[in-house]
Order: structure tokens, then sequence, then C-alpha cells
């Protein structure tokens, strides 16, 4: 298999995983079922996705002959994480097919590229502007208004990298502590509620999408997802179509997520999109146990040029992200009818820090 020639896995292939975390545990083990292996690239050495493989390797991201050697033993390769480093990633695709292709970070490792795509395919987002200086911000804050919120243009997740400014603030003072001279200004959108569609998209262009979820976070990490949002069919088929949109216009294989806002409209709510997650995404762990394929087999299938299986969920799906000292009561959990509970094997819990997650099915009532 070349670098740019189709990709069509066999089992007994080998998929490369760039990153680690729970994602790629979770990959490599919805790979596993397939009968497809995976070998992972992590420079962290308690990586909890090396525990389900029997091949990884532990070096830095810029380690060019690692990465060599990583290619050798590997027939396509993604990535668990939108941050790999665009230099990794060129590197393996000179050597193997890397999917999503690693063009598609350059768009969605920026926020601005990425507000700045979405926003030419005429899909909504919040209004916001580029700010590179105290003199920028000042001026726009001076357009949006505030409340307003202030992203790192790069590498933010579950809420690291930003700040809600409020009238009264020290905006000098919120610059200063961004520590940045690249950033984004984005009016703060005044939402019912938060909502995302994880997709589908295989290289022959066929997209299928999970129902919307709706997401509840605290203190910026999302805590609950449900599943199906509460929501009208009509704005559900409107986020699935916003969704399949942007997969398509990226040309993207694989699975992703779109975060979007549900916002009061003239006569009904509409969506804005907040955020493209490359990857397989938290929002989605309930398919795990609350649909017929998980987000994770889903993606497998794709990068493997296998077809992409037709989600059927199994009921009204509650999936419960266990975050630091949350995974303590994993016992308590163990006894919740209709609940499964899953470890990601972390280690000593830290404030903020995802150690497992717990799904509840309800069955859906027959007519």
């Amino acid at each position: 298999m070349t670098a740019s020639g189709p990709v069509k896995l066999k089992p007994g292939d080998t998929i490369g995983i760039l990153g680690g975390g729970q994602l790629g545990r979770m990959l490599a083990m919805a790979a596993a079922r397939l009968g497809l292996r995976c070998q992972v690239f992590s420079p962290d050495p308690d990586s909890p996705a090396f525990d389900v493989v029997q091949n990884a390797i532990c070096a830095e991201y810029a380690d060019v002959e690692a990465l060599e050697l990583f290619a050798n033993d590997v027939d396509v390769v993604t990535y668990e994480f939108e941050n790999v480093p665009s230099a990794t990633a060129m590197v393996l695709a000179a050597r193997r097919p890397v999917l999503p292709a690693y063009k598609i970070l350059e768009t969605t490792q920026d926020r601005l590229i990425e507000k700045d795509f979405v926003s030419k395919l005429g899909i909504g987002t919040a209004d916001y502007a580029d700010v590179t200086s105290i003199a920028r911000l000042h001026a726009a804050i001076a357009r949006i208004g505030l409340p307003a919120v202030i992203k790192t243009r790069r590498f933010g997740y579950d809420g690291k990298g930003q700040a809600i400014i409020r009238d009264g603030d020290d905006v000098d003072q919120v610059w200063e502590d961004l520590g940045t001279k690249s950033a984004i200004l984005e009016a703060f959108v005044p939402f019912e509620r938060e909502i995302s569609v994880i997709a589908a998209r295989s290289a022959t262009g066929e997209v299928e999408c999970f129902d919307v979820t709706e997401n509840e976070h605290r203190d910026h990490i999302l805590k609950f997802s449900r599943a199906p949002a509460a929501i009208s069919d009509a704005l559900a088929a409107q986020a699935r179509a916003i969704a399949e949109k942007i997969a398509s216009a990226l040309d993207y294989v694989g699975v992703l997520a779109v975060e979007m806002f549900v916002v009061p409209g003239n006569g009904a709510p509409t969506v804005l999109v907040n955020e493209i997650a490359p990857r397989v995404h938290n929002s989605g762990h309930w398919t795990l146990d609350g649909a017929s394929i998980s987000q994770f087999e889903q993606h497998i299938r794709a990068i493997a040029g296998w077809p992409l299986g037709k989600p059927v969920r199994h009921g009204d799906v509650t999936m419960t992200n266990l975050i630091g000292d949350d995974i303590l009561s994993y016992q308590q959990w163990l006894t919740v009818p209709g609940a499964t509970v899953h470890l990601y094997g972390k280690g000593v819990p830290r404030p903020g820090r995802k150690m497992g997650h717990v799904t509840e099915v309800t069955p859906a009532r027959k007519p």
C-alpha cells in the first residue's frame, strides 16, 4: 500500500494510531473486534492505549527515526487528537496513507481558519474577530460587544486557553493572562442548549450521522451527553445536514464531531456552529452501548475502506463522564440497572481529568 493509493485493509492488517489517550484505547478495541491490529505512537509512557495493543512506540512526535519505524509497521495512520504536530503528519503521509488527511488539521487546528472555513460554507457561527494585540482586542470588543469569549487560536480544549470578558473586566489583564499574540474573540452566544453531531464519511463520499446529542458541561468540561437531543425533528435534520456539509467540504475520511449552539430564531430555534473536532469525540461515547455501531467502529471502518454502518439507537441514552475523583464511585455504578461502566486505566485521578464514563440506556418502548 502506498501513501497516495486507496486504502482497503483486510483482517490482520495494522492501523497506526497517533496518541495514546482513552480515544486511542477505544479505537484499538473497536479495531480488534474487526480482526484488525493497532500500533500506538505516543510520547507518554503512561498512555492508557498502550494497555490494549501488542505493539507501541513511546517517543516524541519530532523523533523522525521513530516515526519511520512506526510507518514501516502499519498500513494506514490515524490520530486520536487534533493537535498532532503538522510536521509529524507530513513525515508519515510521505510513507503511508494518513486519514483523515493531515491537511485538514491546518483548518481545524486554528480556530480563526476554522471559523472562516465554516462561514464560507454559508453556515452560521458566532460573530468573531482576529486578535493579535491589545489594540486589536479593544477594537474587536467595540465591534462585537460584551460579554465575549477570547480564545487562543491553537491548542485549546476543555476550557483551556480561553476566558469570558464581561463589562467591568480589566481587558488588558485578560490579554496578558492569555499569554498569546494569536487569539480570536467570539461573541457570547445566549444559547438554549449545546448539541453535537457525530458524523462519519467514507472515502467514496458516503456519510452517516448519529442522532443529535445534547451536551451539558461543568467547569468547561463535558459532564453529560444525552441522545436524542430535546429538539425538533426539523432542527435535528438541520444539524445533521450541517455536519454532512462540513465533512464533504473537507473531503473527510473518518469520524468527526461538529459542536453547535441552539439559539432562538424568528419563530423557531436555529443552530450556530461552535467548533469542529476532526476525530472521535467525547460526546459520541454513548454510541458504544447505545447504538448498533459505535463511533469508534465507524471510524475504523471509514479509514479501512470498509462500508459504513447504519447507526440505530437502542433507546434513550445518557453518558456521564467520570472526572477526577468521580472515578472513586465506579463500584456504585456497577449496581445500576442498564448502566455500563468504562474505565480508562489512567491511574491516580486528578481534578479535571477524564477517568472514565458510564452509559445508561433506557430501551425504547414498542408502540
